[in-house]
């Protein structure tokens, strides 16, 4: 059990990471780098942007699941 939630920590902590260099960004910086060119072809669409805003709440909270998860499994008894 505790391995199969690191595994899922560790994927939903690579996923943010992308995620959150996909957003657009608000004058440059990484987003620009990894991500800007490639969003700001879809930026007229406001569709992109929402789901992309949806799956990082989603990602976050199963993050956040799983930190709370681990905690409690890995407590001394």
């Amino acid at each position: 059990m505790i391995i199969g939630i690191s595994i899922a920590l560790i994927l939903s902590s690579a996923l943010m990471v992308l995620l959150v260099l996909l957003h657009k960004g608000k004058g440059g910086g990484l987003s620009d780098l990894f991500g800007g060119g490639f969003t700001s072809s879809f930026g007229g669409s406001s569709v992109v942007e929402r789901n992309l805003d949806r799956l990082t709440v989603i990602t976050g909270s199963v993050w956040f699941v799983c930190i709370i998860a681990l905690g409690l499994l890995l407590r001394p008894a």
